[in-house]
């Protein structure tokens, strides 16, 4: 090419000016032509474009890792250091020429600066930083400076939960990506993933999900910065240090430009600042990136294309000639020179490197691209082989290269494992485009490139699972549209919540649970897309409820109602102790009407269980009504649910109601039974303010006197105290009724009757005082005659008086009265201690 003098045009100028359109209108309306760009995936992506407008039969691809040269070819993508400099074609351009400072791939693009040149014209695009040194170096060049279609605001720093929707997360490593990417998945409802490792299937896959809105944040490393067109707001800075592969330092303020420069499209402005733990972007920064005022560039990295390869060591000594001109340098030593050098040192290849055929072949099995990076001598190794092979046979051997491949088909390991594994194809898609290397090249090259797919797909979904959350993405944008009225809600018969066709939790009677996986701001967004969602369901159920059995709700020992296994009330005590009142457990779901309406079906079942299980207490004190004379005791048998404290006034007998006992309370046989005493126990429970205990199994007569229960809970259950044993109230009652009968009809005593001690289930040595304390005492047998009885002879057993059973219970430690503990106290008495006890007014 450099024998025409074509026209060369250099179009400089900010991103976003239209300099990369404009280059592919001007090749396309050529008859052929060449643009080099400077990642596979924007070559890629340009390629498709000029594809859609030519047609697939005269468009070609050419990269290291892919090549597609169909037989009428007239256009190329390329990437830059792929460029076919030995092609015609009227047009010639390169994309980023500004990287010609780079110190790592600069040399590549400084050659291409010199010596490529289309027929007719030769564009090259990139930064006004360059301008000086293009006219320098290309005197005869015509330089164009186009402005930013859209301006670029500084915005400030801003935390990773206030970035605006459609931002860009910019961080420089992958640890960095990872762990930003997992906090906007939390917080926001997922990210997109950029990262210059990643496949141009991959990568596109990842933009797609920006660019389609199933996500609205994208994080990235400076790759982005290249020419990927995106619709961004907004670019967000986190950090403004990189580790350039040679050491970490501080962005400069045109990098830090073609960064914040993705912000804006078109004619619409764009903002940049700092996020997560950056610090604020230094003000000389921010000045020259709105205003797009840099340093010039003095200098561009260069190295020696015209090589000579007579021997290694001439080869080496061409590639490290000196620069020729002012304002040319040499750059970092490229991985190709480094493997060349590594090779050098092998006796075995440089006894095969003999010839410059040899050396050529060397020399280009050193410029396999080291994708890997593992910092070891591997990559040596890999190019050494290669080189034996190819002088040694003239081509790879096919069971080498297949093995090699298909060591890397698989999808299994996480996303560092992937992309390691997508650097190994890329090394191998490169190695088998060579087609004077490899036999068949096309099978090879659809074979690499079969399992680049593939892991490409899997890196994609692994990227979706780790950063994404679809449904949290999705409701956070329909929620933001109109206030989400057009939100689509259903509850399924299973009490599933679905919102826009994505399960955000389940209901359960009257309350939500969300996804648990939903937390921070995504629950709090479920829960928003929940409460639209329940509106009308919450009716609904409020009357499903009113029409449910009564079988199906539920009291609990903690004093609550379930229904469909869910609290929906709690009992507090009422203005009676058989009255107990309802509270609605709190919901967000539910109106103060709907509130009213569970209420009142709740305290309805409270009702009809104590008017079943207290139907006899209930008919009792309707008749009291009507009887004056038992009215009192009927009162205090109210108030102890079926059981009052004897005093000596009693008129146990009120019109048609018998009561039973009288030596220590009176009560209503049927009301000792399991069920009223399960009963009688939880709304004694209650007006204590306790769970309900554990009750004893129905079949016992005694048990221990010790009981985890509050002081009087034992005496309103129905249990008399007697000694170091509680007995039950009807047994002990028929006992000293017995007992008293006895003793009468024996003339006051009487012999203590044998198997007491079973039929109360206490032990003997207890008896003693388990019948003093029911009003009987034992005193020896004088006169009988042990042999005529029976060893061992019993005692005597006889009544206390009342006056001395009066004395020897006022003898026994008691509580003060009024017993505000005490079920055989009235309401009203537990009341007025209660106050008085806290220092209250009753």
């Amino acid at each position: 090419m450099q024998g025409f003098a074509p026209r060369v045009k250099a179009v400089l100028g900010p991103t976003n000016t239209g300099k990369t359109h404009l280059a592919l209108e001007r090749m396309l309306a050529h008859a052929s032509g060449i643009i080099g760009f400077p990642l596979r995936l924007l070559a890629r992506e340009n390629y498709d474009r000029m594809v859609a407008q030519k047609g697939a039969r005269l468009v070609g691809l050419i990269t290291g890792e892919e090549k597609i040269i169909p037989p009428d070819a007239r256009w190329f993508a390329c990437t830059v250091e792929a460029m076919p400099l030995d092609r015609h074609v009227e047009f010639v351009a390169v994309d980023e020429i500004q990287l010609c400072a780079d110190p790592d791939r600069g040399h590549i693009f400084t050659d291409r600066l010199l010596r490529a040149r289309g027929m007719v014209e030769t564009m090259f695009m990139g930064a006004e930083t360059i301008r000086p040194l293009i006219a320098q170096l290309v005197p005869d060049a015509v330089i164009e400076t186009r402005p930013r279609l859209s301006r670029l605001h500084h915005a400030g720093p801003a935390k990773l939960t206030r970035l605006p929707p459609r931002s860009a997360v910019v961080a420089f490593s992958a640890a960095e990506v990872y762990a930003i990417a997992e906090m906007i998945r939390r917080r926001r409802g997922g990210c997109a993933v950029v990262m210059g490792r990643l496949s141009p299937r991959t990568r596109n896959a990842q933009v797609a999900l920006y660019q389609e809105k199933e996500v609205d944040f994208l994080v990235a490393t400076d790759a982005i910065g290249m020419g990927l067109n995106m619709d961004v707001d907004h670019v967000g800075f986190a950090g403004i240090s990189k580790f350039d592969g040679h050491k970490l330092r501080r962005l400069t303020a045109p990098e830090a430009a073609q960064i914040a420069g993705r912000a804006g499209r078109g004619m619409r402005d764009g903002t940049f600042g700092s996020t997560g733990d950056c610090p604020p972007l230094p003000e000389e920064m921010v000045r020259a990136v709105e205003t797009h005022d840099f340093e010039a560039i003095s200098q561009i990295c260069w190295r020696n294309s015209e090589l000579d390869f007579t021997s290694i060591d001439d080869l080496l000594a061409s590639l490290l000639a000196a620069p020729p001109r002012r304002g040319l340098v040499r750059g970092n030593d490229a991985s190709d020179l480094e493997t060349l050098m590594a090779l050098a040192r092998d006796m075995e290849v440089r006894n095969r490197a003999t010839g410059r055929r040899r050396v050529r072949q060397l020399w280009d099995a050193c410029q396999i691209p080291d994708f890997r990076k593992i910092a070891d001598d591997s990559h040596a190794a890999l190019c050494a082989r290669v080189f034996r092979h190819v002088v040694e046979h003239g081509h790879l051997p096919a069971d080498w290269i297949g093995g090699q491949i298909d060591r890397l088909a698989k999808i299994e390991g996480d996303i560092d494992t992937l992309m390691q594994r997508l650097s190994g194809v890329r090394i191998w898609s490169y190695i088998v485009a060579r087609d004077d290397w490899v036999r068949d090249a096309p099978h090879w090259q659809g074979r690499a490139r079969a399992v680049e797919d593939m892991i490409s797909d899997s890196l994609h979904e692994k990227l979706m699972q780790r950063f994404v959350d679809r449904r949290a993405a999705l409701l956070m944008r329909r929620l933001e549209e109109k206030e989400g009225q057009d939100l689509l809600s259903a509850v399924t018969g299973r009490g599933e919540v679905v919102v826009e066709g994505h399960s955000v939790g389940h209901v359960a009677a009257f309350s939500f649970h969300p996804d648990p996986a939903a937390v921070g701001d995504e629950k709090r967004m479920v829960m928003r897309a929940a409460r639209r969602a329940l509106g009308e369901e919450m009716p609904r159920r409020v009357g499903q409820f009113e029409a449910a059995p009564d079988s199906e709700i539920t009291r609990t020992g903690q004093h609550r109602l379930l229904w469909q296994d869910e609290p929906v009330a709690k009992l507090r005590p009422g203005h009676s102790v058989l009255r107990p009142q309802v509270e609605v457990i709190g919901s967000d779901y539910l109106d103060g009407p709907l509130r009213e309406r569970v209420r009142r079906r709740c305290q309805a079942f409270v009702d009809a269980e104590i008017a079943s299980g207290f139907a006899p207490l209930l008919t009792a004190l309707e008749v009291g009504r009507n009887a004056p004379e038992g009215r009192g005791l009927l009162h205090r048998l109210g108030e102890g649910m079926g059981i009052a404290r004897a005093e000596p006034d009693d008129r146990p007998q009120a019109g048609a109601v018998r009561l039973e006992g009288g030596g220590t309370a009176w009560f209503l046989p049927a009301l000792l039974k399991p069920q009223p005493t399960a009963l009688r126990a939880a709304l004694l429970a209650l007006s204590f303010g306790v769970p309900v205990p554990r009750l004893p199994t129905p079949s016992l007569t005694a048990i221990p006197a010790e009981q985890p229960w509050p002081r009087g809970f034992a005496q309103a259950l129905g249990w008399v105290e007697a000694g170091p044993v509680m007995l039950r109230l009807d047994v002990a009652e028929k006992l000293a009724q017995d007992l008293r009968r006895g003793a009468r009809a024996a003339g006051g005593r009487m012999l203590l009757p044998r198997g007491l001690s079973s039929r109360l289930s206490v032990k003997a040595e207890a008896l003693p005082a388990v019948l003093r304390s029911l009003g009987f005492r034992l005193i020896p047998s004088p006169g009988l005659d042990p042999g005529e009885y029976g060893p061992p002879v019993p005692p005597m057993l006889t009544p206390l008086s009342p006056g001395r059973a009066r004395a020897r219970a006022e003898a026994e430690p008691r509580p003060p009265e009024p017993r505000p503990d005490s079920p055989f106290a009235s309401l009203a008495q537990f009341r007025l201690a209660k106050a008085k006890a806290g220092g209250r007014r009753p």
